[in-house]
């Protein structure tokens, strides 16, 4: 059976009965339908967080094989609820780009998925409608203002970077004329689209922690410059109580459920490669509120996701997991041994082996943040048992314990022996996680530090055009931020080419990007977009709805 087909064999639970397990009132809960509500942030309890256990998924970097995160995170709370912990899971929503794209549904899969499927992976509560319409109402403020007589600020269109956005991949809008068709028309000027997770305030709903803050934040938003080279900033157009209005309803987590019936929020969906890759810092902390274990997942590998999620969320939070599962399949550690995609079913050993390099450095990488690890072997049935041992006699060689995960197949039972091992990382005692850089350090050598030490690199080279930006960034007063590093998701260094763990390698940094109302500068290596292009076959091709309303093709 496909995905859909296995969540549309399950009856869900009332939303409510599902809340009871976390000891939620019923008059706390904003419902969407009988399936689906929203929570509000009273319910985030500072002092129980620090009693909870925060538990990061990451993984190997990616292959077209697939790793299947986001399936065991959701696999391993039901398996701790399967061995009597109170458990959630807290996941990011999907976009719409990559459903209807490449990539299909992003809500697990097999009997670890939540539901209602469908509804997460559309529209779900409008979260996403919400983020584009402050940013687009940002977009319009700023050519309003271009075009004003009396109330202009003397904006230079050239300098303006901020974009419009939408939630779905469209390449003929990442480079745009805008303002065509006369006087009335406005001030054209070049600019184009990003996706919406790519937006700003995507970064920003993520990593604010009330709506007062979710405000000062959207102020702070740099935009461009004026004529005489004075930055200008979204609070100058006094853009920013409006832009949180439209944000009042969607910086609230939403609830669903498991397969299972246990408790998962959703929450915020910015993209790893070119922001932080989270949830929102919200959910996870009302995660850490109302349950003992929370498990949430960082996005693509752990040179991307988990390098953010420690250094730019955790450390604005003010949290530490207390463990971290990588999660690793056989078919795409032998993918990154040189196996070709069309054979990864065969049992092969020896490109196995020389896989394994790719999954002992993103465990270096972890351990250098001073981490508890847990490696997941996420099953096939084509695996063989030959294969399965080599991955666990390797681990044990490295001192790091590994489970098989059969969450897929089988649920929360299928992760019981994940959900142990995890249990016993995270009563290690290792309370705090050791930054990769200091706050401190300039921001040339927090990414050599995030190059070198997480990546594997030697060096890192800045184009004239980057020199330049960084050096405008500091004169502005932003050296102290975090990095947020963009790169390829496919390799370890900034060339897609290079699998498994490449060496003698540099990053090379084409240009510099700000976030000043998110609070972190983006060295852009590679050619990294910000609105991606539909392949050649979309996966909406595949998408189709009887006259009942039953939908298939929706992965």
């Amino acid at each position: 059976m496909t995905d859909i087909e296995i969540a549309q064999k399950v009856n869900p639970k009332n939303i409510k009965d599902v809340a009871k397990k976390l000891d939620i009132k019923e008059m706390h809960l904003e419902y969407y339908g009988n399936e689906k509500a929203k929570l509000p942030l009273n319910l985030i309890n500072e002092e129980h967080i620090d009693t909870s256990n925060l538990i990061l998924v990451t993984a190997i970097t990616p292959t077209p094989a697939g790793e299947g995160k986001t399936t065991t995170s959701i696999g391993l709370s039901d398996g701790l609820n399967h061995i009597g912990k109170k458990s959630v899971v807290v996941l990011r929503e999907p976009s719409l780009g990559p459903v209807f794209g490449m990539k299909g549904g992003a809500a697990g899969g097999g009997w670890s998925q939540v539901i209602p499927m469908v509804d997460i992976n559309l529209h779900f509560t409008g979260d996403f409608h919400a983020i584009a319409a402050a940013n687009n109402l940002l977009a319009a403020l700023i050519d309003n203002n271009i075009q004003s007589k009396s109330r202009n600020l003397g904006i230079d269109p050239r300098t303006v970077i901020w974009k419009r956005c939408m939630d779905m991949n469209d390449r003929a809008l990442r480079n745009i004329i805008s303002a065509l068709g006369g006087k009335s028309g406005g001030i054209p000027r070049e600019t184009g689209f990003n996706i919406t997770a790519a937006s700003e305030i995507m970064a920003i709903l993520c990593l604010c922690d009330s709506l007062e803050n979710l405000q000062e934040m959207c102020g702070n938003i740099y935009i461009g410059d004026t004529f005489e080279g004075k930055a200008v900033y979204a609070k100058d157009l006094s853009a920013a109580g409006a832009m949180a209005v439209l944000l009042k309803d969607a910086i609230k987590p939403n609830m669903v459920q498991t397969l299972e019936g246990n408790p998962a929020l959703i929450h915020g969906g910015p993209f790893a490669n070119i922001a932080q890759g989270t949830n929102s810092i919200i959910a996870t902390k009302m995660g850490l509120s109302l349950g003992e274990y929370v498990v949430t997942e960082a996005g693509f590998a752990a040179d991307l996701g988990a390098e953010k999620f420690l250094n730019i969320k955790c450390r604005k939070a003010g949290l530490s997991p207390k463990a971290v599962v990588i999660v690793a399949t056989i078919r795409a550690l032998k993918y990154h041994g040189g196996k070709p995609l069309k054979t990864l079913t065969e049992e092969d050993l020896e490109a196995l082996r020389k896989g394994m390099p790719n999954l002992e450095r993103h465990i270096e990488s972890i351990q250098s943040f001073g981490l508890p690890i847990v490696v997941s072997v996420n099953t096939f049935s084509s695996d063989t048992e030959a294969e399965k041992q080599l991955i666990y006699d390797h681990c044990k060689k490295l001192g790091v314990p590994v489970a098989l995960s059969y969450g897929w197949a089988d649920g929360g039972k299928g992760c019981v022996e994940l959900a142990e091992k995890v249990v016993a990382a995270a009563q290690t005692g290792k309370t705090a996680f050791k930054p990769t850089y200091g706050l401190e350090d300039t921001p040339l050598v927090k990414i050599e530090k995030i190059c070198k030490t997480i990546y594997g690199a030697d060096a890192v080279e800045l184009t004239a055009k980057a020199k330049k930006q960084l050096k405008r960034f500091e004169t502005l007063g932003y050296g102290k931020l975090p990095i947020c590093m963009a790169k390829t998701q496919k390799s370890l260094s900034d060339n897609d080419k290079l699998l498994g763990r490449p060496e003698n390698f540099n990053i090379h940094i084409r240009e510099f990007e700000i976030a000043t109302g998110a609070g972190f500068i983006i060295p852009i290596a590679g050619n990294m977009l910000r609105m991606p292009g539909l392949p050649l076959v979309p996966s909406s091709e595949n998408i189709q709805m009887d006259k009942e309303g039953t939908i298939s093709g929706l992965f």
